[in-house]
């Protein structure tokens, strides 16, 4: 699938890896509908142009997606590619939680911050999969007989998880272990699933630690040591987009870091 002339919906498009997946492929002649919960997500749409459009959503909302799979099949439309319709997705809304099971005092954690981690970083990445796919079905076939491809985004806390994370990293665990499933059965769609593992990479999520405490992470990376930058993480959705014989994987983007 080549990126020029197709129409993607990016979620979580407001900052970070999702507005810089968003630059790239506007930068690459495609267009790009941005569904972001900040208002800052209008502001994004309007500085990439005509090619962009915003939608305000939550990926929990079946409502909110559809809204946005809708506008981005009109945005096809309306640039006179009727039949194409929603050609990728690339899922990066999420949020970070750390809590201990039990804390210093041994008060146990709060069960329903691990469900608002759970409910936004899995549920909503089904969510957005399962609107998403039912759109993508539609399309005329192209190359190979492909329709679309969803590309979600993992982290390496789904295999290296830390002291605290026992709720983001069961979310992002989930995005794992359904990356091959979703692949294998939207096979006969001529849809492709892939996702993204990143290590620890430039964005509003990183500015929530302390310094001290992010200079030890860019330490921590074998090479480059440093964080990762958002367009590295564009980059990789691009290829993605790109190269047909990606699918039903997960792809770590971390510079060799192992967490401890």
């Amino acid at each position: 699938m080549q990126v020029k002339d197709n129409t993607f919906l990016i979620t979580g498009a407001a900052s970070g890896l999702g507005a810089a997946t968003a630059e790239r492929l506007v930068a690459e002649g495609g267009r790009v509908v941005l569904c972001d919960l900040s208002d800052a997500v209008e502001a994004h749409a309007e500085r990439l142009g005509d090619a962009a459009r915003a939608v305000r959503g939550d990926v929990t909302s079946g409502d909110d997606i559809q809204a946005a799979v809708d506008a981005a099949i009109a945005l096809s439309e309306g640039h006179g590619l009727a039949g194409l319709g929603l050609a990728g997705v690339v899922h990066c809304a999420g949020v970070v939680s750390v809590a201990k099971l039990v804390d210093r005092e041994g008060n146990p954690a709060d069960l329903d911050a691990y469900l608002r981690t759970i409910n936004i970083n899995l549920v909503g990445t089904f969510n957005v999969m399962r609107l998403a796919a039912a759109a993508m079905a539609k399309n005329a076939p192209g190359e190979d007989g492909e329709r679309g491809v969803i590309i979600n985004t993992a982290s390496i806390a789904a295999m290296d998880g830390q002291v605290g994370q026992c709720a983001y990293s069961a979310s992002k665990a989930g995005v794992v272990g359904m990356s091959l499933p979703a692949a294998r059965e939207l096979s006969r769609h001529g849809v492709r699933v892939m996702a993204i593992a990143p290590g620890v990479f430039e964005t509003p999520m990183m500015s929530e630690i302390p310094d001290e405490a992010a200079q030890a992470l860019a330490a921590a990376v074998p090479f480059p040591k440093r964080l990762g930058k958002p367009d590295e993480f564009a980059r990789l959705a691009e290829q993605i987009i790109t190269n047909a014989m990606l699918n039903g994987e997960v792809i770590r983007l971390d510079g060799g870091i192992r967490m401890q």
